[in-house]
């Protein structure tokens, strides 16, 4: 635990790349292979199921401390981390563990959940007097189920092939689900990370490929043709809003993998059927979506049918799945990812023809002006845009273009104009700062200027809202698209207009409005105003805008209609 603890809080105090990597480097050369396992595991994205609730670890840190609930809150809203408040306030440690991270994962965490609540309490207060600050509040974290640091899967492939003197894009590929948590990590699963011995059984496995992303176009329409050629030299698709998945079908038998890396082949039934007459020694990459009639449902109804336990009849009437091929990646055993976008293109509807599956169709147009007039056509047809693939590209590794170029070349969002309501402190580096945030439009416009203030006024004062009358409907929260000026500014509006504090929540004084943006927009019973939008942010504040001028429930009901 101690060089785990330690290796997570160098890479939480650096932003350079090659700082990371090398540290990463410096664990893996000195650590056991059965505790290298869980740091790749956890550090490439692997989540540590939560033992017990964060409320009774806040229980027994007060109980540890000796402090009130209040003076925990108060350090707390100071922190802005459960965890780190945790770590701070406890008592100094009794004694001193050497132990290793498996040790602590598999001998004490895992066993913990199954043990009586009063069980549970006796063991975790024994454990935070084995450990010093930085350890605790790391063991904390891995109990909580919140463990997050700064580092992505890139720079731990990146760290394992420093080390081992591998190609990092072979780590890739063997990292291949390896944080999917049907299959906790080991040492032999480690050591086949970085072995140099090639295994052959993996040609018989069920082994994804990396997937390849692509990059936001980030031009002018009228600058395509200068920058990116005639249209002629790249393949054209729609962008559909689905699951990112490959299809691996070896041995006879078909595996399901999704963009997350995780085998979600149970949930997906008729996609298995579909390619019951695919050639054996094929993997494909494509979009799982729920189809009907002509086009793609919405993707909250594959949203819903992926939350549903247990696949029933009727669940799999009201959304079946189709999978939508645009990539052969793998073709009778031969990896083919090096030849050319067209060249597989020419593979995937050979290798598609005689199945049920469906081939993404491209679209080709004698200019970009057609293509972007084309593009228009996207919220009609239930798609987000254009995919731009270079005809020369070969499939590469995560988001790269050593090999090639994808674009991404999607609608404009939709956007409405939102008051801010809540407000909850960050994470990281943003622990002590208020970015987390609730917003709200109006139930119905307001007359005029005075009738939202008389509203804002009675909020001030704590008066709850009358039926019928005029008010603020939350409809979604965002985290993402200010800058850190923005953030910090931001930030102290909230803290001068707070008018109460729920645990880490504030409610403040309605003041701010914002431009937010999303890619979709749904009805949602389980929301207040009834709706749910997909992928919210926040695109600038306006602080042109007044709070009567703010959009309304009818103006999401009319964004519902696109």
């Amino acid at each position: 635990m101690k060089a785990f603890a330690a290796l997570f809080a160098e890479l939480d105090a650096t932003t350079s790349t090659t700082a990371k990597v090398d540290a990463l480097q410096r664990y893996f050369a000195q650590a056991l292979s059965a505790d290298a396992a869980w740091a790749v595991y956890f550090l490439a994205g692997g989540k540590p199921r939560q033992v017990v609730p964060t409320a009774t670890l806040r229980r027994l840190a007060c109980a540890q401390a000796g402090i009130e609930d209040w003076l925990f809150d108060a350090c707390y809203q100071a922190v802005g981390d459960l965890a780190e408040t945790i770590a701070h306030v406890l008592p100094a440690p009794r004694s001193n563990s050497d132990l290793g991270l498996a040790v602590w994962i598999e001998q004490r965490l895992l066993p913990l959940r199954t043990e009586p609540p009063e069980t549970q309490a006796e063991r975790i207060t024994a454990y935070w007097n084995e450990l010093d600050t930085a350890e605790r509040f790391l063991l904390t974290k891995l109990i909580g189920g919140g463990f997050r640091v700064g580092v992505s899967k890139l720079l731990v492939q990146r760290g394992l092939a420093a080390h081992s003197g591998l190609d990092a894009k072979l780590i890739a590929q063997r990292m291949m689900g390896y944080t999917d948590a049907k299959r906790l990590p080991d040492a032999v699963r480690y050591e086949q990370l970085i072995t140099h011995e090639v295994d052959a059984a993996a040609a018989d496995s069920g082994q994804p490929y990396p997937f390849f992303l692509a990059h936001a176009v980030g031009l002018a329409a009228a600058e395509f043709e200068a920058v990116l050629g005639p249209p002629s030299e790249w393949i054209v698709e729609w962008k559909y809003d689905g699951i990112r998945a490959q299809i691996v079908k070896r041995a006879g038998q078909v595996w399901v993998w999704s963009r997350g890396e995780e085998l979600v082949t149970e949930r997906f039934p008729e996609v298995v059927a579909q390619v019951e007459s695919l050639t054996d020694g094929s993997v494909l990459d494509g979009e799982i979506m729920v189809w009907k009639g002509e086009r793609p449902a919405p993707f909250n109804l594959l949203q819903q049918r992926i939350a549903r336990k247990t696949l029933t009849k009727k669940v799999l009437a009201d959304a079946p799945v189709s999978f939508m091929a645009y990539d052969v990646l793998e073709w009778q055993r031969e990896d083919i990812r090096a030849r050319s976008q067209a060249e597989r293109r020419a593979v995937l509807e050979v290798c598609v023809a005689g199945t049920a599956l469906r081939l993404s169709p491209i679209e080709t147009r004698a200019s970009w002006a057609e293509l972007a007039a084309l593009r228009e056509e996207s919220r009609s047809r239930g798609v987000e845009g254009f995919m731009l693939k270079h005809r020369e590209a070969r499939y590469g590794s995560g988001r790269t273009k050593a090999d090639g170029t994808w674009f991404k070349w999607k609608i404009d969002p939709l956007s409405v104009d939102a008051v801010l309501i809540y407000a909850q402190a960050g994470h990281g580096r943003r622990a002590s700062l208020y970015t987390d945030y609730s917003f709200a439009v109006w139930n119905r416009k307001p007359h005029d200027a005075a009738e939202a203030q008389a509203v804002i006024d009675a909020i001030a004062r704590r008066e709850p809202a009358q039926p019928g009358a005029l008010q603020l409907v939350a409809f979604a929260k965002a985290y993402s698209g200010l800058s850190d000026e923005e953030f910090r500014a931001v930030d102290q509006v909230i803290r001068k207009t707070t008018l109460e504090k729920f645990g880490p929540v504030r409610s403040v004084k309605p003041s701010l409005v914002f431009e937010l943006g999303f890619e979709g927009i749904n009805r949602s019973p389980r929301h207040k105003s009834g709706i749910a939008v997909r992928f919210p942010r926040m695109l600038r504040i306006r602080h042109d805008k007044p709070l009567h001028e703010a959009d309304t429930l009818a103006s999401l009901e009319t964004l519902l209609k696109l």
